[in-house]
């Protein structure tokens, strides 16, 4: 087996071809936008590279690709850690532990040689809302920006020496259903609150909402172990991302006497879209895309992120947005689902919040943790 960085258009196309052999029997796998995948490496495109550097490699047998890895270091990150602490990701391999041995050692080797002692993986060089975490149960149609892997991934993972870090909660829930009655009586009395207020995204005060998202994701992510505070350009580089899925109605904003206090950013699932664009998005590509939404094919809906200042975190916020989201949806007669995505475990209020709305579980994602020996 030989092992070759990243360096060429060849060796990218190689990157980004290996799933379609991975999951070729596999009817729920989607393969991802090409042109997202890249952009996760390019310099011009993301911003983490202001503070930040990474890598990536594929892996050959026979001259036939077997297995791929990219390896971060996220500056502002890596040092939060009681070890200056890496990444590793974008993992796939062959159902061999050699193979993904070599892998592993090789994004190892490379973020040693650079001063880290640890990493944890698989994660994005990025925000937590794409390409993270191991899928180990709910072997179901991932929603677009959700790792999806066959389950033998788990013991690739485990065997060369990865410890669970925490573990990622997904619960799906069926929209046209009632909430629960106690949620409803919730919404109303937030509702009904003097100084409570309510909006709903706009395109056009982009920068109002830019800002106050930013407040309330700082405030309320502080005290999380390794947390970085989210700059302008990383928000900017997310809502470009999501800019032609984006429905202004499905991403809302709490005030408090006029203070930002909480939000909840929910994008319909792309998947539904590109499911047949095989990962290109040329002029046909577009155009299938175009097609699809104009079709309206869009049944499931993911909660990317939320968010409540501390102080305001008992205040029942999260239950009046979510009733005015299901208000706007159900009359469309539309969507179906959403999915409320990537709680850890350890998140016991937010996970308290899925099961008050009547969510039931649809997923389990790991994210690992390798400590090098010294």
């Amino acid at each position: 087996m030989q092992i070759a960085e990243v360096k060429t258009s060849r060796d990218k196309r190689l990157f980004l071809d290996l799933p379609k052999s991975i999951y070729k029997n596999d009817p729920n796998w989607v393969r991802p936008l090409d042109v997202d995948i890249e952009a996760v490496f390019n310099e011009q495109k993301n911003p983490y590279f202001q503070w930040g550097k990474c890598t990536r490699w594929i892996l050959l047998k026979d001259n036939k690709v077997i297995g791929r890895i990219a390896a971060f270091i996220n500056e502002k990150k890596a040092y939060k850690h009681k070890q200056p602490t890496g990444g590793c990701g974008f993992f796939e391999c062959i159902d061999n532990q050699d193979a993904a041995d070599l892998l592993f050692d090789t994004a190892r080797i490379w973020l040693a040689e650079r001063g880290m002692q640890a990493m944890d993986g698989p994660v994005n060089f990025g925000e937590t809302d794409l390409w993270w975490g191991l899928l180990v149960e709910g072997f179901s149609r991932p929603y677009y920006g959700t790792n999806y892997h066959p389950p033998y991934y788990k013991r690739l993972f485990e065997r060369f020496g990865f410890t669970t870090l925490y573990e990622q909660i997904s619960n799906r829930l069926d929209i046209t259903r009632p909430f629960p009655e106690r949620f409803g009586k919730i919404s109303e009395w937030v509702e009904k609150k003097a100084g409570y207020s309510f909006e709903h995204f706009s395109i056009r005060r982009f920068d109002k909402f830019l800002n106050d998202f930013i407040e309330i994701y700082n405030d309320a992510w502080q005290n999380h172990e390794g947390h970085a505070s989210i700059s302008a350009e990383s928000v900017r580089e997310t809502f470009s991302k999501i800019k032609p899925v984006l429905d202004e109605k499905l991403i809302w904003f709490s005030y408090i006497n006029n203070e930002p206090a909480s939000f909840v950013v929910l994008v319909p699932d792309a998947n539904e879209l590109i499911c047949n664009l095989n990962g290109k998005l040329g002029w046909i590509g577009k155009l299938k895309f175009l097609y699809n939404r104009y079709r309206h094919v869009n049944k499931r809906m993911r909660a990317l992120v939320m968010g409540t200042k501390q102080k305001y975190q008992n205040h029942g916020l999260e239950s009046a947005m979510f009733t005015r989201i299901k208000a706007y949806v159900l009359p469309l007669k539309r969507y179906r689902e959403m999915e409320l995505s990537w709680v850890g475990a350890f998140n016991t209020k937010m996970m308290s919040l899925h099961e008050a709305t009547g969510a039931v579980f649809t997923k389990k994602h790991i994210t690992y943790r390798y400590i090098f020996n010294s």
